[in-house]
């Protein structure tokens, strides 16, 4: 099943179907640019003054000073127990423990939360949190039909993760992944006074993910993937909307978008193998040694379908047209450079694969043909007979004869179809002055996308964290500042907190921090009869009179489960995990993912990506909105849907998690079920069960340790354990 929000599938259809009915000449019409009009986000950063108030966060005299305005009246601050899970499950995804609940409640009111901030800021699980957020934006994959770069693309994922762990200023952050190197390390200068380029420091390539991921079968694919993805996750332009005309609401044109596609047209992939020079020499040699011990095998193989492949290789031959069939006869070596070509284009045709070899087969051939297959597998070991596995690593790099190549129009976005009476030169949309390509053109492009004076780069960040943090940006489109994506609903908020990141010095961990300790963020999330007028009001809450009510994240939703049962495994880093599999038996893909049913690392590190022919992304997954990395995804939506309830109510890994919790809970409190129900809802729900809770609890134990299990399932199925209020 291919996933999709259902809200853009509903427009989609509707549009097409408008479309239709009206004609042409329904389709609004590109604006003229006047060259006059400016729109808002692309108008300078000018830092506000801060409004006058007693608070003492600046972000919050920005939002009383607009509930003021508006007549409103906000909630007070969450109890401090909410609040402690609030901040965990925002910052590192997982809910405080027992131990944590305890130690914040003894801590001094006045200072604990801000050192709980801290700490968890600190926490290298903060990274792992804020990377699955960032690669929702950058469209990480584990698997994806036309990705090349599948091996090894979760050392990207590490890269990120690591980079946010050490607090990497974003705009380095972003020149990594676009040039794998920070702005200021690009050359270096020798004693007698040579300028070279210098390597760059050792990790950084793995930065280059971001732009390897890109890659398909068209060597074209990489450029058009990073114009749509770098536009819209660090400029928040719909740049992509320019491919086949001019945008329709922004002042991007057709000849834009190419423009900046011809940045990044030189870029090939370049393999790396990431072993030691013994590592290569041994698997050479075991390499060697199976080739030898399976050449008496290939050979019987290969003989014994010689003649069913030659037969139904003549067969596809003879389909073709006359002039076809004389260049696939022709000798390779005597064909011109025009005839490869087509050769070239009917191989798919010609190609023979497995199961047609097998079904031109008469039964009892074809038992025998598999027999020695099976005997040839056998022979290659979990290997295939390439010796020991060696991981790689897909990098990009520039190709200097790609470099010289000149530049098109592609009519409607076809690589194949190159306008070659509209050349174009690389550049981008909005630049002001002719691009100085002296250091690349993509180090160029660089230069001026995280440079402070730029109006899109800091305001798009900004917007970002907050959304994620309280739900909603202050722009709701997070990747579109264009026209379409409408007015923020605190501009001058906005402003004063793009120019904060830049006079911070771009640190994502100094936000975070300013944003999780205001008070709106410290809000309750009930309102109550109390403050009727104020729903009224606002309904939509864009004042933040109170703390949005918002639903877990997949990721946290499958963390919280298992670090309530226990053996939560925070290792950090390494491949993806899939925990569907046949048999529940451990074991890789020759991708590097673990299949491992019993597996419980975090849900950061569950695989996700795209197959035609088989499910990639786990269906946990899939039920909880998250996409398969195919397209950006800037906001995962929240839905409620029947897939959740079921996953939490019957899948098997909810009922290991079940029966583990309530192993813990009689471990724990040593039989004492009183004590066993205080745990089990420090432990699921970040709080203890109130009177009533406690005394319904311990009447549906009836005094049985046994039925620890099932109280452990009514408590994941309570609506507060995915929802953060």
């Amino acid at each position: 099943m291919i996933r999709r929000n259902p809200y853009q599938t509903m427009i989609g259809i509707l549009c097409v179907l408008y479309f239709i009915s009206v004609g042409e000449a329904a389709l609004p019409k590109p604006k003229k640019k006047t060259g006059t009009e400016v729109w808002w986000s692309l108008k300078p950063v000018v830092r506000p003054d801060v409004p006058d108030g007693p608070e003492t966060n600046p972000i919050d005299r920005f939002i009383h000073a607009e509930i003021k305005n508006r007549g409103l009246k906000a909630v007070g601050a969450a109890d401090r127990l909410s609040l402690l899970r609030r901040v965990h499950l925002d910052l590192i995804g997982i809910p405080p423990s027992p131990a944590e609940q305890e130690a914040f409640l003894a801590d001094d009111p006045a200072e604990a939360y801000e050192k709980v901030v801290d700490r968890l800021l600190a926490d290298e699980q903060h990274a792992v949190r804020y990377a699955r957020h960032w690669l929702d934006v950058l469209r990480y994959a584990d698997e994806d039909e036309r990705m090349t770069a599948a091996p090894g693309i979760y050392l990207w994922r590490d890269w990120v993760i690591n980079a946010l762990h050490d607090d990497v200023p974003y705009d380095q952050f972003v020149q990594l992944q676009l040039t794998g190197r920070r702005a200021h390390e690009r050359t270096q200068m020798s004693a007698t006074g040579v300028r070279s380029r210098k390597e760059p420091r050792p990790g950084d390539q793995f930065a280059l993910g971001f732009l390897a991921r890109g890659t398909g079968e068209n060597p074209q694919d990489l450029a058009i993937s990073a114009v749509d993805t770098v536009s819209t996750a660090f400029m928040g332009m719909t740049v992509g909307c320019a491919k086949c005309h001019d945008h329709l609401m922004d002042p991007i044109l057709q000849k834009d978008f190419y423009a900046m596609k011809a940045l990044f047209d030189p870029l090939v992939l370049r393999k790396i193998t990431l072993a030691s020079a013994a590592e290569l020499i041994a698997s050479g040699k075991a390499m060697a040694e199976a080739e030898k011990k399976r050449a008496p095998l290939e050979k019987a193989v290969n003989d014994f379908a010689a003649h069913y492949r030659t037969k139904l290789y003549e067969e596809r031959v003879l389909m073709l047209p006359p002039e076809a069939q004389a260049v696939i006869r022709k000798p390779e070596k005597q064909r011109s450079v025009e005839e490869q070509k087509i050769a070239d284009d009917y191989f798919p045709i010609l190609r023979i694969d497995g199961d047609k070899l097998t079904e031109s087969m008469p039964e009892a051939a074809r038992r025998r043909y598999q027999e020695l297959q099976r005997q040839l597998s056998d022979q290659g070991g979990a290997q295939n007979g390439r010796g020991p596995v060696i991981p790689v690593f897909h990098t990009v790099e520039v190709d200097r004869l790609r470099e010289q190549e000149k530049s098109y129009i592609l009519t409607s976005g076809d690589p194949l179809r190159p306008e070659l009476d509209r050349e174009v030169k690389p550049g981008w949309p909005f630049a002001k002055e002719e691009p100085d390509f002296r250091d690349g053109r993509i180090e160029a492009f660089a230069d001026w996308l995280t440079s402070p004076e730029n109006p899109l780069f800091a305001r798009v960040a900004v917007n970002r964290l907050w959304q994620w943090h309280f739900g909603e940006g202050l722009l709701k489109s997070a990747s579109d500042f264009g026209e379409f994506g409408g007015l923020p609903s605190h501009p001058a908020l906005l402003d004063w907190l793009a120019a904060e990141f830049v006079q911070g010095g771009f640190s994502m961990k100094q936000l975070h921090r300013l944003m999780v300790t205001s008070e709106a963020y410290q809000r309750a999330s009930e309102a109550g009869e109390t403050f009727a007028e104020s729903q009224r009001i606002d309904p939509g809450n864009t004042t933040l009179w109170h703390f949005r009510l918002q639903r877990l994240a997949a990721e946290p939703v499958w963390d919280s489960m298992h670090a309530a049962a226990g053996g939560l495994d925070l290792k950090v880093g390494g491949p993806s995990f899939s925990p569907e599999g046949g048999g529940g038996n451990r074991r890789r893909t020759e991708s590097g993912i673990e299949v491992n049913p019993g597996a419980k690392r975090r849900g950061a590190y569950l695989i996700r990506g795209y197959s035609p022919s088989r499910e990639v992304t786990p269906d946990f997954l899939q039920a909880f909105d998250v996409d398969d990395g195919r397209a950006p995804c800037p906001v995962r939506p929240q839905t409620v849907t029947a897939p959740q309830a079921l996953f939490l109510m019957n899948s098997p890994e909810v009922d290991k998690a079940c029966g583990a919790l309530a192993s813990r809970l009689q471990k724990e409190s040593a039989g004492d079920l009183p004590s066993a129900v205080e745990l089990a809802y420090r432990m699921t729900l970040a709080r203890p069960p109130s009177g009533t809770e406690k005394t319904n609890a311990l009447t549906y134990l009836e005094n049985d340790a046994a039925r620890l299990k099932e109280l452990s399932w009514l408590l994941f199925n309570l609506d507060e354990f995915i929802y953060v209020r």
